[in-house]
């Protein structure tokens, strides 16, 4: 569901008893729990036409209804940051985010992100409104590769929607420690771990549908090459879906270990984050209708990463 339009929740018979907060970060884990809270108290939560409690406990089958609230704006500075630009127009920029650059200021990264870099190269219509200006969608900071960011209004709302509807091609290359299947769909539930709020976990009875289809292209030195195919787009959903089928990123810090293998071990250690690289993005041009297509190579850590693993 996209959490900045007004949804309605019916509570399943697992969650009768919980928190009528954690239900609703349970199920919309893009939205944090003291998001929810404070909607609540702004009465823009109802449970069954009634005006909610944070801390009231929900009964199967009650109808929750969340009207979410404007996101704060913005208030990125620009800021001179390079960017590799693979297209640009009125409506659009796309960019090959390199590894290393988080995507949008937040806590512990007030700045030096490519939103900072965006607002110095150009105009982003009605930025001070967005909290998060042109960003439609967006990669881990140690994840490289294409990105797509809406400098209209009327793009930033088509976009939004094509993602939510998956109405794209997305399509990583990874680094997998182990001995992946030739063919594998990862088709799971999705939320954030019960115990840790940074990462995200399959192992759940409720959440977001995740669906990742995988394809080995290359048999590597105690891992492989795999090519991921997005059918959905959940946080982390290639590192967690790889990471629960026994088949770590190789290098990744919060879903993997360190490899016991010395080869491994010293291609880890030199590429010094998770072997995501997001190679290919398509869609249709927002305004247009025009087909797009956008396609880069993983960049030089990946690739001594690779070398350093073929037999």
């Amino acid at each position: 569901m996209d959490a900045a339009l007004p949804f309605v929740i019916t509570v399943e018979q697992a969650e009768s008893g919980e928190r009528l907060d954690r239900v609703l970060a349970a199920r919309v884990p893009s939205v944090s729990r003291a998001t929810f809270q404070r909607w609540v108290e702004e009465g823009r939560v109802s449970v069954d036409g009634a005006a909610a409690r944070v801390s009231a406990k929900v009964r199967t089958g009650q109808r929750i209804d969340v009207s979410p609230g404007p996101p704060p704006s913005s208030d990125a500075l620009p800021q001179d940051i390079p960017l590799v630009i693979l297209f640009e127009d009125a409506d659009l920029l796309v960019v090959d985010k390199p590894a290393g650059l988080v995507v949008h200021p937040a806590a512990g990264h007030a700045d030096g992100t490519l939103v900072n870099a965006i607002l110095h190269h150009t105009r982003i219509e009605d930025e001070g409104a967005q909290p998060r200006p042109g960003i439609v969608h967006r990669l881990d900071k140690d994840t490289s590769g294409v990105m797509v960011i809406a400098k209209t209004v009327r793009a930033r709302e088509v976009l939004v929607r094509a993602f939510a509807a998956h109405d794209l091609e997305r399509m990583y290359l990874a680094i997998a420690v182990g001995a992946p299947p030739d063919v594998m769909t990862l088709d799971t539930l999705h939320a954030r771990h019960p115990t840790d709020r940074k990462r995200f976990t399959t192992k759940t009875t409720r959440g977001k549908r995740a669906v990742t289809h995988l394809r080995v292209r290359e048999r590597l030195h105690g891992a492989a090459l795999v090519e991921c195919r997005l059918e959905t787009g959940r946080t982390h959903q290639i590192r967690v879906h790889i990471a629960d089928a026994g088949f770590a990123l190789l290098g990744d810090p919060v879903y993997g270990k360190p490899p016991r293998d010395p080869r491994l071990r010293a291609a880890a250690t030199t590429l010094a984050r998770q072997a995501l690289h997001a190679q290919l993005l398509a869609f249709a041009h927002p305004i247009s209708g025009e087909p797009l297509r956008f396609e880069t190579p993983p960049p030089s850590d990946f690739i001594t990463a690779l070398k350093a693993l073929c037999d």
